[in-house]
């Protein structure tokens, strides 16, 4: 869902479990530590990161394991969110894979398994501050915990909110609206991404920039693309090259990269001449462009992939678990 709406950079990854992490052996997935000690056996035909102590698993179905893999909540559902808020989404009918995604209804359901509101929604997103969108008679709007209309289905896209404000589209314009439904910046953009550090990207007439929570421009659309700031950083591609750039737009770390994520734990990922490798907010390599793929660091660890094959590396570099398929 959202797809128009989600452009946090060009990789990133939501916050990994604190406790454990999803792997892949032998065509299986499980789960180890932060050691790289194998915990829960690979038994599952996927598994999804740990939030609020549950991990999605698919066996079949999709259902929800705890951090021993005991599975708490049976595979039922054909898709699974991850939980947020106490809640998760959860689709029955349609089927789970990327030509099935539409049909079916979705509805959210507590860590016990049971439905908190009923599958109804023709597409849901997760819990933020209380509030979650969903979209019904192919339009979109916000619900509380109890499945009540919050703000009612009236526009053609919607994303979580973030920081007391969501991203919304109405006639083909991109604006954003508080938690009771009011408009605070009228839909005027080709796109917008999610507020971060109270500044949000922001596209006019083909070039990026930011505003604030009032709409105010404060970095004046010129980037062909950004990245949310984090730690008064942001990614930002000018021409063919990204680097970062300060509050004020102005770049502190020169466009050199191919690709750029916004920073996670003090460092983030960048492709350099087909490589990817992980710098600090001085643009120093920490770790040096050699993976095929990489994605933020969270809780320490970072998933990355070599020669077609999933591992994970701690802060240094060293493979806490190896690539495997």
């Amino acid at each position: 869902m959202l797809s128009t709406l989600a452009i946090l950079g060009p990789m990133s990854l939501c916050a990994a479990p604190k406790a454990l992490y999803p792997v892949v052996l032998d065509g299986r997935w499980g789960f180890v530590s932060i050691s790289g000690e194998l915990v829960i056996n690979p038994q599952f035909e996927r598994a999804e990161v740990f939030a609020e102590g549950l991990a999605a698993v698919r066996l079949g179905k999709w259902g929800y394991v705890d951090v021993s893999g005991k599975v708490l909540i049976n595979p039922q559902f054909d898709k699974a969110d991850v939980f947020s808020d106490g809640l998760a989404a959860v689709k029955l009918g349609g089927g789970p894979g990327l030509f099935n995604s539409f049909g079916g209804r979705y509805g959210y359901i507590n860590p016990e398994g049971k439905y908190v509101v009923n599958p109804q929604f023709d597409d849901a997103g997760t819990f933020a501050g209380g509030l979650a969108a969903v979209k019904l008679g192919g339009r979109w709007g916000f619900i509380d915990k109890t499945g009540k209309f919050v703000i009612n289905p009236q526009f053609d896209d919607a994303a979580v909110f973030s920081e007391g404000l969501a991203a919304v589209k109405m006639a083909d314009r991109f604006g954003y609206t508080d938690t009771a439904g009011k408009t605070v910046i009228n839909p005027q953009f080709e796109r917008a991404q999610p507020f971060s550090e109270g500044l949000a990207g922001i596209r006019t007439s083909g070039r990026w920039g930011f505003v604030d929570k009032t709409g105010q421009t404060t970095i004046n659309p010129q980037f062909n693309e950004v990245g949310s700031f984090v730690k008064g950083l942001a990614p930002a591609r000018q021409g063919k090259r990204w680097g970062y750039i300060d509050t004020t737009g102005k770049f502190v770390i020169n466009p050199q990269f191919d690709e750029a994520a916004s920073f996670s734990e003090g460092v983030a990922q960048v492709r350099q001449s087909g490589r990817w490798g992980f710098v600090d907010q001085s643009g120093k390599f920490l770790i040096n462009p050699q993976f095929d793929e990489a994605m933020s660091f969270a809780d320490g660890l970072a998933r990355v992939k070599l020669g077609g094959r999933t591992g994970y590396i701690n802060a240094t570099g060293k493979f806490i678990w190896n690539p495997a398929k």
